[in-house]
This record gives structure tokens, sequence and C-alpha cells, in this order.
């Protein structure tokens, strides 16, 4: 486990935070604004795919689009908690639209070099993170408005997750679900139970009454999709990780459910845009872009 980032936090700052559900792939994203001002960032933005039709679209990105331009908020960021494995970012294509910087862990280099071999891109891929505008690493800040966030290194799900706390609010990624959602697989290249454990310690170790926001929820046993929860619900109730459950417990049953899951659906496109920060691989002499598909590599 990392040695602990010391966190000043001040949860008398209550980001306004607005989600947007994304059904197609299960995706909250959320534009989180200064209370005080206009300034807002915008976390796990999400760009649709017709995967058999080689179509792409962005109507969940124009709906936040048209929600940040009709409440006149400015964009300072747009936030990655990590290289998504079953959705494509809609980053580059807000950026154009709104502005913000493209913000993302600096682990993303590990994920680059992992990725950028299985689908043999080639030396013109760059492998350092430079497709972002900053690269967090764990404990670094940076403002939204009059609010200071942070970004804290939980990897595990993979090994550039990233939870950022904003005042009273954190913003976990894949690194949590909601309690009757337990936690995301860590069987992914990279990805590691025990590693995931500790990096859930970090989360929970936040003050109790900390607003937890979701990347992903599927609503178990037919429930209302939700991604909203306190840090002392989690403590308590999360199926996986609560009422004391330990690190050795967490891991046999991780390991044990990740060797039953199928890959997501959209994971071979999802990570070869993703690691380009959103961005389609490079179009051909004809302007036209391909997505590869791997054999017998994932």
């Amino acid at each position: 486990m990392e040695n602990p980032v010391t966190l000043t936090l001040d949860t008398t700052v209550k980001p306004e935070v607005t989600a947007f559900f994304d059904p197609a792939t299960n995706t909250i994203s959320y534009v989180v604004k200064d209370p005080d001002s206009k300034a807002c960032a915008i976390v796990d933005s999400v760009m649709d795919i017709d995967y058999a039709a080689g179509r792409i679209t962005y109507d969940h990105a124009d709906e936040i689009i048209a929600y940040v331009t009709s409440h006149g908020l400015k964009v300072e960021w747009l936030i990655e908690t990590h290289v998504h494995a079953d959705h494509l970012s809609a980053a580059p294509y807000i950026q154009e639209k709104v502005g913000g910087k493209l913000g993302i862990g600096d682990k993303i280099t590990v994920v680059q070099d992992t990725f950028g071999k299985i689908f043999n891109e080639g030396t013109e891929f760059q492998r350092d993170g430079s497709q972002f505008d900053r690269l967090f690493k764990d404990g670094d800040t940076y403002t939204i408005g009059g609010m200071t966030a942070t970004a804290i290194h939980t990897p595990g799900h993979t090994p550039a997750c990233m939870t950022h706390v904003i005042g009273d609010a954190a913003f976990v990624g894949d690194t949590l679900f909601m309690p009757d959602g337990g936690s995301a697989r860590a069987d992914f290249p990279g990805g590691d139970a025990g590693v995931l454990y500790d990096s859930i310690q970090k989360v929970l170790a936040l003050p109790d009454e900390t607003r937890l926001f979701m990347c992903h929820d599927y609503g178990p046993n037919g429930r209302n999709i939700a991604w909203e929860t306190t840090v002392a619900d989690e403590k308590a109730h999360n199926i996986h990780v609560g009422g004391g459950k330990t690190k050795a417990e967490f891991v046999k049953f991780r390991t044990e459910r990740d060797a039953t899951l199928a890959l997501p659906k959209l994971i071979i496109p999802s990570l070869q845009v993703n690691m380009r920060a959103g961005e389609l691989p490079p179009a051909d002499e004809s302007g036209r872009h391909f997505l590869k598909v791997p054999i017998n590599a994932l």
C-alpha cells in the first residue's frame, strides 16, 4: 500500500453536483459546480457508439453541453477518473465546444504502455500521457473556481484510477459501487484485488459525511438506478468491504467473482479511444478511422 497522503479537507465546501445517467453503458457523468461562482468540472463524460454499425454520436455529451451553456457555466476541468473499459470518453468533443483542461492520473502511462502493446500501436502512439493536459500524482490539488480538489491514487481496478475529493464530495470512479453493488472487478491487466482493497480503505478513511459519487450503477435486485451514498453508509453496508470485512476475505471473493465475469462489450473500442484521451485512432490516407480487434490478447 502506498504511503498515505495527508489531506486537508474542508467539508463545509459543498459543490453542486448534477448527474447525467447513460443507460447504454450504465455510466454516470457529473457536472461539479463551485457554489460561489460559475466555475465547474465535468467528470467521466460518455461518447455514444453503435459498435455493430461503427457509428459514433454525441447525444450524451450534447446533453451535458446544453446544461453547461444554459446555466452559463465555465468549464475549467474535464476529469477522467481512469481509463474506462466500458464506455468511450467524450472529453475532446466537449473540450472543443466549451473548453476546460483534460486531466487523468499519471499512471495513465502504465495503461498506455500495456495496451499500446496489446493493440500493436507502434512507435507513433505516444505512451507518455501527453494526450492529456494534466497528469495527477497522488495528493495533487487543482482548483475549480474557489474550490480546491485533491486527486487520490486509488488503483486496483486499473493502475491509473484516481478518486477526486472536492469539498464534501468524492468522485470514486470504479473504486467502489453503491453499498448493494459492492466493488468493481480487479482482473484487467494491471488490476489487483489486494491493491483495490487498500484503495477502498483510503476512500473509507474520508469523513463519514463525505458524499460519494459512483461512475456506474446497475440497479441490483431491480432497484432504481442510484449514484450517491456516503462514507458512513459504505463502511456499514457495502456488501464486499463493509462491516469490517478483511482484506483476505475481499481478495478471495473478488478473485473468484472476477473469474466468472465476461469482458465488457465495449472494452476493445473503449481502451483504444480512452488511452488516447478520447480521440479516435489516427485516420488513414482516405480520412477513415479504424479500430483494431486483437485476437486472443485480452
